[in-house]
């Protein structure tokens, strides 16, 4: 098939909902499929090479609260669209939704929307995400073919946008166990960190942003350095609008030489990380998935998340452990693998076998190949 991805961003740095697209497309060429990318060129430099993708990066010409203007792209479109046979577009409120919508209409090619968890109006930008939703959006829902949900949770948000259920496929994220499965050497980051071997690591990979919850942590940690001297908290990933803040917040707290802040992390360094810590926690207010856990689970290490991120459900006496939003839950749960690394190594082997099992791109992709090719087909 001649598949054509549409994302406004395809880089690590902009999170799960650019390393979906990334990692989809990555796949999909590697079992034979012609994969085109249509993108910004926003932090490309980032971007691994993906053989056998075609990315088209299109200069930005204004990047206004994530919305990435690219011109250039209709062009591109017009003379193209026609000849795809599927088109998988990325996120929801985007400029280059709007393009690819268009020419898709106008040539009659099939196309599937992810939202990737941008659908919710009730936090923010929400009188943006209004005026898109009227001008563009809920055109760009109604003409999909399918939309794809990571949780019966986003599925319902399609529906109270009006999508039936029939169009709506529940296709989990995932992750490529290639890429967490190189050797790596134990103690690499403690050692550039400056972390003592007898000192337990919690470890927050992700971007610093108001909704993960990362102003719980801080506070549940502050809790724990009380009765524990031997732990250290590592916050890793890039800014995202909050990092001064939670400075801000550690410094009161009177804890900033027990918190390291690494700065994004990627390739072996972010292997490192996750090998040397005890355990990781999201404690988002809001998280359509959770990306970062599967990498954790492909570590064999156990997580802490809130009953707010959509794959708590997974997660809950099974890989981890599951808290309310909220500092005392959340300090519990800590202690808890604090004092108990046996459950801590058991949630870690459970987790592990989840992402082998489901959680995994060539699973993943099976399951989008057998969509598009059913779509496709009915052209």
């Amino acid at each position: 098939m001649k598949i054509l991805q549409v994302s406004n961003y395809i880089t690590p740095a902009h999170g799960g909902s650019a390393e979906v697209p990334f990692q989809l497309s990555r796949t999909l060429a590697g079992i034979g499929h012609s994969v085109s990318v249509y993108t910004s060129n926003l932090g490309l430099q980032d971007a691994i090479a993906l053989p056998g993708v075609n990315i088209n990066a299109f200069s930005s010409f204004l990047d206004f609260a994530g919305f990435s203007i690219t011109p250039s792209m209709i062009k591109k479109a017009r003379g193209e669209t026609g000849g795809f046979d599927i088109i998988h577009l990325h996120n929801y409120r985007t400029f280059q939704n709007i393009v690819a919508h268009h020419y898709a209409k106008k040539y009659g090619v099939p196309y599937i929307v992810q939202a990737h968890g941008s659908l919710a109006t009730y936090f923010q930008k929400n009188l943006l995400k209004r005026v898109f939703d009227t001008v563009w959006g809920r055109s760009i829902l109604k003409d999909a073919v399918k939309v794809f949900a990571v949780t019966e949770f986003e599925a319902e948000q399609y529906r109270t946008m009006g999508i039936s259920r029939d169009r709506i496929e529940i296709i989990p994220h995932g992750i490529n166990l290639v890429d967490f499965d190189t050797r790596i050497e134990e103690g690499e980051f403690r050692k550039k960190y400056r972390m003592a071997d007898t000192e337990k690591i919690i470890l927050y990979l992700g971007r610093i942003n108001k909704i993960k919850g990362l102003d719980l942590l801080a506070g549940a940690f502050a809790e724990s350095v009380k009765s524990r001297k031997d732990i250290k908290l590592a916050i890793a990933g890039p800014d995202d609008g909050y990092l001064s803040f939670l400075k801000k917040r550690v410094d009161e707290l009177k804890i900033t030489e027990k918190v390291v802040f690494t700065g994004p992390l990627y390739g072996s360094d972010k292997l490192e990380a996750y090998h040397d810590a005890d355990f990781c926690v999201l404690p988002s207010s809001y998280e359509i998935f959770g990306i970062t856990i599967l990498e954790a689970w492909a570590c064999s290490k156990p997580v802490i998340v809130t009953d707010r991120c959509g794959l708590a459900h997974v997660v809950k006496d099974s890989a981890g452990l599951v808290v309310s939003y909220e500092q005392a839950s959340l300090y519990n749960a800590i202690t808890t693998l604090l004092e108990n690394q046996s459950l801590g190594r058991v949630f870690g082997r459970q987790g592990r076998n989840l992402v082998e099992e489901k959680y995994n791109w060539v699973k993943v992709a099976a399951q989008v190949e057998s969509i598009y090719s059913s779509v496709s087909a009915k052209r």
